[in-house]
């Protein structure tokens, strides 16, 4: 079992902060991708969509992912919280999807930036039906800014 956790790739959150991500956190064309549990993920090391090893094939699954919509950066009572709409595969046959990756939509697997990948903990499948990646309900990604 390679993956055993949700987190944030380091590097492409450092270039988040800095701003030489090369795409804001709130596009319209970031994706979402699925990996295999063959996927190990380095988040101190991978930063490009290059980096990725087992994504899942199927009917209805494009390589690469796709797009985010209804993206929001928001920030309330000392919480900064990036959410966006729950992605779906739909009429889709795919085995084994252990994990989702957000990544960038720059210019392809060299420039694409990994940003978060979210454990599903166990493995999912659809035969000829929907695949659908439920974002809490806090959103995909809170920080609590004040001390």
């Amino acid at each position: 079992m390679a993956i055993t956790a949700s987190g944030f790739y380091g590097l492409s959150l450092e270039k988040a902060f800095i701003d030489t991500l090369g795409e804001s956190l709130e596009a319209e064309d970031n994706k979402v991708l699925l990996v295999t549990d063959t996927y190990a993920p380095d988040f101190n090391a991978h930063d490009f969509y290059a980096d990725v090893t087992n994504e899942v094939t199927g009917t209805g699954y494009t390589a690469g992912g796709v797009a985010f919509t209804s993206t929001e950066i928001t920030l309330s009572a000392g919480t900064l919280t990036w959410d966006f709409a729950d992605p779906s595969w739909t009429t889709s046959t795919i085995a084994d999807a252990m994990a989702g990756i957000c990544k960038t939509e720059i210019s392809g697997s060299a420039t694409d930036q990994l940003l978060l990948l979210m454990d599903f903990v166990t493995a999912v499948s659809t035969t000829a039906g929907t695949l659908l990646v439920t974002i809490s309900g806090t959103g995909a990604m809170t920080v609590d800014y004040t001390p």
